[in-house]
């Protein structure tokens, strides 16, 4: 029972995932691009660029989840990001679990 335990909890650790917040991203760029831009850093598990519905376009921000916490500081080693002749505003999310989430929130 103790050993299934420990491994339920390795498996959480090995699934987290590091995020960065980007903001001013061109209207042009696409969570594609975005996502191989910065692969160049690390490795990339997932970029979410949210859409307005009723415009159609992006929001002009995104996040980028990176495997590992070098990553993360891996993107912050370059003094800044241009895509398509804009730079880039980038920020370290800190991670919250949901019930301090929750506990924030009432």
């Amino acid at each position: 029972m103790a050993a299934a335990s420990a491994a339920r909890a390795v498996g959480r650790r090995s699934r987290r995932l590091f995020d960065i917040f980007v903001a001013e991203v061109p209207w042009t760029v696409s969570s594609k691009e975005l996502k191989e831009y910065f692969s160049q850093f690390g490795s990339v598990q997932r970029c979410q660029l949210p859409f307005d519905k009723d415009t159609g376009f992006h929001r002009r921000y995104c996040w980028i989840k990176f495997s590992t916490q070098e990553d993360v500081r891996n993107v912050f080693q370059k003094d800044f990001h241009i895509l398509e002749g804009a730079k880039l505003s980038l920020k370290q999310q800190s991670h919250r679990r949901r019930s301090q989430r929750k506990n924030q929130s009432e």
